[in-house]
Formats: C-alpha cells, sequence, structure tokens
C-alpha cells in the first residue's frame, strides 16, 4: 500500500489518537460493551472506526453488536465531515452529517474533555433470517457520555443547591465533596451535556448485514440484491414477502433494473467516454504477460497498445475490442446479438445509473454495479474501497501505477 499512501489514496483523513484520548475511546469501548484496546495510539474516521484496532481484534465490525446492532464513537470534533472507511450501512456518512449539523456546537464542548458513545438504534434486537433487513425504517440516534457525565452534573448540581440552603455553605464536607468532583470532571454547572436523539428514515440502502444486502425499495417494486449465495438460498424460501430476490451474479439481475429503469445502458455513448477507456485497458491488462514495456506506458501510448493489442492471441484481442466490433457489425446488421460479441461483464461495466436517479441513488446503484462488474478502477476506489484495496494487492506494479494515475487525476 506504499504507492498509496504516498499519493494520499489510503485512508489519508484518518485521525491520530493517542495519550488521554485513547484513554476516554477505551471509556467508549468499555460503555458500548466492548473490550479495550492495548494499542496507546491509532487512528479513526468520522465515524470512530479504527483500522488498527480492527486489526488488533481480528475484527473489522468491532464496534458492532451483531448485524443489528451498529455503534460509533466521538471523540473529537475534527470528525466532523471525515469518510467513513467503512460503513456498515451505505447511509452511515449521511447520519454522521445529521449529527454534526444538529449537535455540532455541543460535540465541540462535550469533547474538550469527554466522549461521545453512539447507539443507532433500528428497534432491531437481533436479525435471524435475510429477509429481516425489511425492518430497516427509521432508525434512532441515541448519545452517551463517559463516565456517565450527564449524571455527574445533575450530582454537581444537587450539591450547590444544598450548598446554598440555610448554612450549609459552612459545612467543610460538603466543600470537600465538591472540590472533589469538580477536580474530577471539572466544573459542570453551566455545560450543555444533553444531546437529544436523532431521527434518521432510510429508504433504498446497502448493509453488511448477511454478507452483504442491498435493498432496492423505491422503485416499481422492492429489490433485494444478495452478495451471500446462502443467504440468497435462505432468502428465497420466503412466501410471506412480496418482494423481488436475487443473487447479485445472477445474469438476469441487470436485465430486472432495467426494466425497473433503475440502470441503462448506451453502448454508441459509452465508448466515448474515459469510463470506456478505463474498463478496456483494464480488459488488456489482464492478457499482459512479461511484458517488454511498464504496463502504465502500454495503456498510456496509443502506438505502444495497438503493439501488444496485435500480440496477444486473436481470442483476447476480440475480447478487448469486442464492444467496438459489436457496433461495426450492427451498422451493417441488426441481426447481431450482444451477448454473442461483448463478454458478459464487460457488458454489465459498461451499464451506469438510470439519468432519471436522484444522486443519493446514483451513487447506491453506481455500488451495486461495480459489485456486479468490478472492471472500472476509478469507480471501484470511488464506490468500494474495500474490494478495491484487496483486488490492488494482486495488481503488477506498473499497473498499479496506471491505476494510482486514473485516481488522482480523475480520468
Amino acid at each position: 500500500m506504499k504507492k498509496l499512501k504516498v499519493a494520499n489514496l489510503y485512508r489519508s483523513e484518518l485521525i491520530p489518537i493517542s495519550g488521554k484520548l485513547v484513554e476516554r475511546y477505551n471509556k467508549c469501548l468499555k460503555t458500548l460493551g466492548f473490550t479495550e484496546t492495548k494499542l496507546k495510539s491509532f487512528y479513526i474516521d468520522g465515524i470512530g472506526w479504527s483500522p488498527e484496532v480492527a486489526e488488533e481484534k481480528n475484527n473489522t465490525q468491532y464496534l458492532n453488536h451483531g448485524d443489528a446492532n451498529p455503534n460509533g464513537i466521538i471523540i473529537s470534533p475534527l470528525q466532523k465531515g471525515k469518510p467513513v472507511y467503512l460503513p456498515f450501512h451505505s447511509f452511515d456518512k449521511e447520519m454522521m452529517q445529521h449529527i454534526f449539523r444538529t449537535h455540532g456546537q455541543k460535540i465541540n464542548d462535550i469533547t474538550r474533555d469527554s466522549a461521545i458513545c453512539i447507539d443507532f438504534d433500528q428497534d432491531i434486537d437481533v436479525f435471524y433470517e435475510p429477509l429481516d433487513v425489511l425492518k430497516y425504517d427509521n432508525i434512532t440516534i441515541k448519545f452517551r457520555l463517559i463516565d456517565n457525565l450527564e449524571q455527574v452534573q445533575k450530582d454537581q448540581l444537587k450539591l450547590v443547591d444544598k450548598f446554598k440552603t440555610d448554612n450549609n455553605f459552612i459545612d467543610e464536607g460538603i466543600h470537600q465533596q465538591l472540590l472533589d468532583s469538580a477536580k474530577k470532571y471539572g466544573d459542570l454547572r453551566d455545560r450543555d451535556l444533553s444531546l437529544h436523539p436523532l431521527h434518521f428514515t432510510t429508504n433504498s440502502f446497502y448493509t453488511r448485514a448477511f454478507g452483504g444486502v442491498y435493498l432496492l425499495r423505491d422503485f416499481i417494486k422492492t429489490i433485494i440484491i444478495f452478495e451471500s449465495l446462502s443467504a440468497y438460498k435462505e432468502a428465497i424460501k420466503d412466501t410471506l414477502h412480496d418482494v423481488l430476490i436475487y443473487h447479485i451474479a445472477q445474469p438476469e439481475l441487470v436485465d430486472k433494473l432495467k426494466d425497473h429503469i433503475i440502470i441503462e445502458c448506451d453502448l454508441e455513448h459509452m465508448v466515448k467516454t474515459p469510463n470506456y477507456d478505463r474498463i478496456k485497458k483494464y480488459e488488456l491488462a489482464l492478457f499482459l504477460k512479461d511484458t517488454e514495456h511498464p504496463i502504465k506506458d502500454i495503456l498510456n501510448d496509443n502506438v505502444l497498445f495497438k503493439s501488444y493489442l496485435n500480440k496477444i492471441d486473436i481470442k483476447a484481442r476480440k475480447q478487448v475490442m469486442s464492444v467496438e466490433l459489436y457496433l461495426e457489425k450492427l451498422e451493417r446488421s441488426n441481426a447481431y446479438k450482444i451477448e454473442d460479441i461483448v463478454d458478459q461483464s464487460f457488458y454489465f461495466a459498461l451499464h451506469q445509473p438510470h439519468s432519471s436517479l436522484s444522486s443519493e441513488h446514483r451513487d447506491l446503484i453506481h455500488k451495486l454495479l461495480i459489485n456486479i462488474a468490478p472492471m472500472d478502477v476509478l469507480f471501484l476506489y470511488w464506490y468500494d474501497k474495500e474490494q478495491f484495496y484487496k483486488s490492488y494487492e494482486t495488481w503488477e506494479d506498473s499497473f498499479k501505477d496506471w491505476v494510482i494515475e486514473r485516481i488522482s487525476n480523475n480520468i
């Protein structure tokens, strides 16, 4: 990952945590019912998730109590606007934005000497079967401060009232209680520590529950798409819910998404776009072995591209150029079928969210499409960083350079 880090493309916006903040983070973990970290320093993202703590615990979802009960931690106002690097839901970043929009000023004050535990409560204690994801609706975002600070504040105010009653101002015992509390927690009398619960309504979304599920319920009919084959097989046994159920690898899924005006594909338009250029060059790179030139140069230089295109076998050559070959044949006759000429994954990779969709839905469908056919390296980085990082580790060094160039220059 060294090259990605140098290019600021690998978790570059994480917030460093050390010293007193580690102690507060551990108090949050304990308050939420998790075990503490033994690390002396680490980094966190916008929702309080840490890659180092996840590695230590050998659990990427260490802030979850099962699939139905995710949590978050705020220990710094710097978390405002930061990415959520491993979101459990596609709407996690939106929920964090909602929190900071509503409680931003109080968060700034509270995190001076405390930390905030977040419970994303969807009124579901446990998931039992895959279609339980249909229960996702309204989420109540609840807050708790470490050290029970809200109660400590109430106790301080009671002590102050007691101090002011009758002749208690001369009671040294009350003096000492006030001093001890102020020394340990600070003067909380005028602090606003009340973070009222917030409400967030879901529509279509992606969740990591059950191995990864897309729930599309803002269209003609509710569609549920499973990444896990076992979860899909369990879900299709259901006879109670009137929904369409697919596994992400089913070819007919793409046709259904088109029928429901969720995605579209205009090949004549797509071949003129940077998306097509990236996908075609990715396809060629798959066939390049033991090259005399760096793959980055081959993909960037038209002469070298043509040279190596002609060096691979004819079957591979037709696969790389299949879309253009199909469009050429289509000009002469409409008898040709795209599935007979263009590789299925290549064709699927050229689909786009339907132009009528909102920006929020477009992002979700882009993520779905890149999971169906992960061939556009730029979109893979944008919409599924976890899968991008896994794929990146398998690529040849010079191809990594080309990919980093695409992402850094947004081309």
